[in-house]
């Protein structure tokens, strides 16, 4: 089993920051690519952010510039640093990761996701 867990939702004001943090634990032979996606009330879900296995970084025009994704891989974590934040940031923010499991090749995995709420 995978578990995938983020932490560091809450409320904040306009222009302020926070700290996600998803965490992945279980049993699987290697941790690739670690997104972070957004999903805001009546609105799709957006790609926000992703970190590969080596580093490289993709983020979404919408954040970049504020928004900076990173891993940890002795921990298993990627983290999103979020700063200047606005109103329209107001969303569920959920991450997933894609692992290799022996003998069953490649899944995904998304956690629960944590509230963000930037009132102005």
């Amino acid at each position: 089993q995978v578990q995938v867990v983020e932490s560091g939702g809450g409320l904040v004001q306009a222009g302020g920051s926070l700290r996600l943090s998803c965490a992945v634990s279980g049993t699987f032979f290697s941790l690739n690519a670690m997104n972070w996606h957004r999903q805001a009330p009546g609105k799709l879900r957006e790609f926000i952010a992703g970190v590969g296995a080596g580093g490289s970084t993709n983020t979404a025009d919408s954040v970049k510039g504020r928004f900076t994704i990173s891993r940890d891989n002795a921990k298993n974590t990627v983290y999103l640093q979020m700063n200047s934040l606005k109103p329209e940031d107001t969303a569920v923010y959920s991450c997933n990761a894609n692992v290799k499991i022996l003998g069953r090749g490649y899944r995904d995995y998304w956690g629960q996701g944590t509230q963000v709420t930037v009132s102005s």
